[in-house]
């Protein structure tokens, strides 16, 4: 199996039509010049020694020492065997809030778009730890499961907005423990992140605790938003703000965070609770928390063991770069000498 560890780099290659075009473009503009300056029988007489054929030859090298050196810097590798290799670390699912009580703007720009920014960030920082995430409003589902493909992670992440789920509500116990389901039955240490702002929450809240106790899964509890409440823009079809959620009196609706319970599910279940801000990125503190968790084997993957073949073109490209030196456009006076005596040149 060969790979290249710099594959960029052979983009360079469609140079070479270029520089054919440039060069056959140039060698007939000379002949040209050439032909205009005198009778083409007296090139052989004014310009003896020169050689259409032998520039030809050396523009051809040139190309080739131009090719092996893009392979070079390539840097082709070969894999030589395939090993085994023990993947390890902790299981962490994110319960994420997409209700719409989460478009609020106590948070800047807004609950949820702080939300994702955060758990990107967490992603990023991940080292072999699998990640999983459940999206919640009115129900919960499993936007995607355990993962260590933090690409396709963060892909799925920038999808989530609001409306995703459309029936209303905060269905933080069916979140927990759908997640409590969701993880396998590997022996790695395993951790619930809540992020919501426990708002009109629904479902049976003892009982998912319960469960995630009886699993020993910590649940750690980010709560955004502001006690006091912030009122949830609405929006038309081209992302401008036309008001603001109203009851069926006219009045504005705020959306409050509801700080007790988030208090009390993470308490509860071992872990701790953390009021977001605008400032501070709590999920790096639960993460640094986290790592503190002895990490356990989940599986192994293959790998393939590459070695570097870079000197297979750079040596063919040092040779040529010798000849090349020593490469003139003048005749050379051996095929002369030998086409005189076999009678092909006067």
């Amino acid at each position: 199996m060969i790979r290249f560890e710099n594959p960029d780099l052979l983009f360079l290659l469609w140079l070479i039509p270029l520089f054919i075009f440039l060069f056959v473009f140039q060698l007939n503009r000379k002949k040209k010049l050439l032909k205009f300056f005198s009778d083409i029988n007296l090139h052989s007489v004014l310009f003896p020694e020169h050689s259409f054929k032998k520039e030809t030859i050396r523009f051809i090298v040139q190309i080739m020492i131009f090719i092996f050196l893009i392979l070079t810097f390539a840097n082709p590798q070969v894999g030589t065997k395939l090993q085994e290799v023990k993947q390890t670390g902790i299981d962490v699912f994110i319960c994420l809030d997409v209700s719409y009580s989460m478009s609020a703007e106590d948070i800047k720009p807004n609950r949820l778009e702080k939300a994702k920014f955060q758990v990107s960030k967490l992603i990023q920082k991940l080292r072999g730890d699998r990640i999983g995430l459940v999206v919640f409003a009115g129900n919960a589902y499993i936007q995607f499961p355990l993962t260590i493909d933090y690409s396709a992670a963060n892909l799925f992440l920038s999808a989530i907005d609001f409306g995703i789920i459309p029936q209303p509500g905060t269905a933080i116990a069916s979140a927990i423990e759908m997640a409590i389901r969701s993880f396998d039955t590997a022996s790695t240490q395993k951790a619930i992140i809540l992020i919501t702002d426990g708002e009109d929450h629904e479902g049976d809240i003892e009982k998912a605790i319960e469960s995630a106790k009886e699993k020993n899964i910590k649940i750690y509890a980010v709560g955004l938003g502001s006690p006091e409440g912030a009122p949830m823009p609405i929006y038309d079809s081209q992302k401008n703000r036309i008001g603001f959620k109203t009851d069926k009196d006219g009045n504005i609706v705020l959306s409050k965070l509801n700080e007790d319970i988030l208090k009390k599910i993470s308490s509860e279940a071992g872990g701790k609770y953390f009021l977001g801000n605008n400032y501070e990125d709590h999920l790096e503190k639960i993460y640094a928390d986290l790592q503190n968790l002895e990490k356990a084997e989940f599986g192994t993957k293959r790998i393939s063991d590459y070695q570097t073949r870079y000197y297979l073109f750079l040596i063919p490209a040092f040779l040529l770069m010798i000849i090349e030196i020593f490469l003139t456009d003048k005749k050379s006076k051996l095929f002369k000498k030998l086409n005189e005596k076999l009678g092909l040149e006067k």
